[in-house]
């Protein structure tokens, strides 16, 4: 077999060692160094390690170049900062006093060190421990012991023992002093107010006052309870009126303006309260806005009902009790007169309603609001009136109370509740107000056409001034006129016409 060859032909060299052969190291092949980089990166002469010889000098063998010191400070700062000559005294010098004498312990300022490193100015930087060496005072432990004897009331009190004799003697004493005390401050106060006397006894008068029948106490007392409160509450409304219990079914009279706010909100609630208290729901019968007059019902048992009187036998002067619920004070009684008849009131309509307009009764029994609706009795304890108006510029009573005549308000009420709705009387033209130096009246504006003036032959710019037996002075006058006769019923009318006057009959027709 024949030896291995290398690459280029020629034999690998080694020694053959039976079973291997062990190669050889490869030469060292060394490329010749540059001389001019040799001189700039080699080693010094003399140099055989990564380091000179300090001792060598520059490596020539020569000795080492000698230390250069710095040159000696100025004679100036040695003087002004040096140490005197002759002394080894530090630069730190204890603080003197006046007389010289140190300001502080002495052992800091020995030459031996002080027992303390740290207060030591010269020792060197060490670490040790703190500088509070101190151990702290160790806190007192409690031990629990065995508690001693309890003081005694009397010790507790005089700190020491006393006899039982004494303390019974000094309880006498306390009782006697506070018994004097009391004698001399309910004599203090016998004869300190000369004004008082404790034996007086007032006289009483029995009997009680009498309240014959027919005073103002008796029909109250007799009427109040048929009259209610009215309340209406609803998400943008609320107030109070009265009302008047007119039949046992359970039927209350009162104004159209205190239950049409709750007609119109859907939110709002009616109810009635009487003056014992119960309260219940009521519901809308009939209403009539043109004279300002409602009927609603509520469900009750046996309620006082107020019968209605003769309204046309009143008489200017003749007392008048005024019923309701003033600034939502019920069962508010006040005492008045009569002070006129058929007075013909106009006032606008409820939230651009018909024009009300009603022959009213005057007086000056006060009225406010919150009246309205509520009862005008005689002197008998009968209905005679409605109250539902005044007039004022405060707003509040000034002796102008108005009530709705209680006959016409008895005919109303009868047709709500028979109905549920109410027609009135009526010419079928309209008027206005006005006056001469001679007369006054009721000018006719237009005429209804195949109404019932038109057919009596009453003519544009007419003047009315008289319906029946009843003298008209205004327009307000002529329409409560003609409301007080039936539908179909003839009345002479009398007119001014071209300065002539007439009378026609007419035959009234429904509104």
């Amino acid at each position: 077999m024949s030896e291995p060859q290398q690459g280029n032909g020629t034999p690998r060299s080694g020694v053959d060692d039976g079973a291997h052969r062990r190669l050889a190291p490869r030469p060292l092949n060394r490329p010749a160094v540059d001389p001019g980089q040799t001189a700039v990166f080699g080693r010094p002469p003399g140099v055989g390690g990564a380091f000179g010889d300090r001792h060598n000098g520059n490596g020539n063998g020569t000795p080492p170049t000698a230390t250069h010191l710095a040159p000696p400070p100025p004679e100036a700062l040695t003087t002004a900062f040096g140490r005197p000559q002759g002394t080894s005294e530090l630069l730190q010098r204890p603080p003197l006093d006046l007389n010289g004498e140190p300001e502080v312990e002495p052992v800091f300022w020995e030459g031996k060190p002080a027992g303390d490193s740290w207060r030591d100015p010269t020792a060197g930087a060490v670490i040790g421990p703190p500088a509070v060496t101190e151990e702290p005072a160790k806190a007192a432990t409690t031990t629990a012991t065995t508690p001693g004897p309890q003081l005694s009331v009397p010790e507790l009190l005089f700190g020491r023992r006393v006899k039982p004799s004494g303390l019974i003697l000094l309880m006498v004493a306390a009782l006697l002093v506070g018994a004097a005390g009391g004698v001399v401050g309910w004599l203090a106060g016998k004869v300190g107010n000369p004004l008082t006397d404790g034996g007086v006894t007032l006289a009483e008068v029995l009997p009680g006052k009498e309240r014959p029948v027919g005073s103002v106490a008796d029909i109250a007392k007799r009427v109040a309870p048929s009259v209610v409160s009215i309340e209406f509450k609803g998400a943008n409304v609320a107030g109070v009126g009265s009302g008047v219990v007119i039949e046992g079914g359970g039927y209350v009279l009162t104004n159209d303006h205190v239950v049409a706010p709750a007609v119109q909100d859907t939110s709002a609630k009616l109810a009635v309260v009487f003056t014992d208290g119960k309260r219940a729901i009521a519901q809308v019968v009939g209403r009539d806005p043109k004279t300002d007059l409602a009927v609603i019902k509520v469900q009750v048992d046996n309620p006082t009902v107020l019968q209605f009187g003769n309204s046309d036998d009143l008489a200017v002067g003749d007392a008048v009790l005024a019923i309701g619920s003033p600034l939502s004070l019920s069962n508010t009684v006040t005492e008045g007169i009569v002070s006129a008849l058929h007075r013909p009131v106009t006032a606008s309509g409820e939230n651009g309603g018909p024009q009300v307009t009603y022959d009213a009764i005057q007086t000056d029994a006060a009225i406010n609001p919150g009246n309205s609706g509520g009862a005008l009795v005689d002197s008998s304890g009968t209905l005679v009136g409605i109250n539902s108006s005044i007039r004022s510029e405060t707003g509040g009573s000034v002796g102008l109370g108005f009530a709705i005549s209680g006959n016409y308000a008895r005919k109303v009420s009868q047709a709500l509740i028979r109905d549920g709705q109410v027609k009135h009387a009526d010419m079928n033209l309209n008027a206005r107000s006005v006056s001469a130096e001679t007369a006054e009246g009721a000018k006719v504006q237009n005429v209804q056409e195949g109404g019932a003036a038109a057919t009596a032959g009453i003519q544009e710019e007419d003047v009315i001034t008289k319906v029946g037996d009843r003298m008209i002075r205004n327009a307000a006058e002529l329409t409560v006129a003609v409301r007080n006769h039936e539908i179909g019923e003839t009345v002479p009318v009398v007119l001014a016409r071209q300065g002539r006057e007439l009378t026609v009959e007419v035959t009234l027709r429904s509104d």
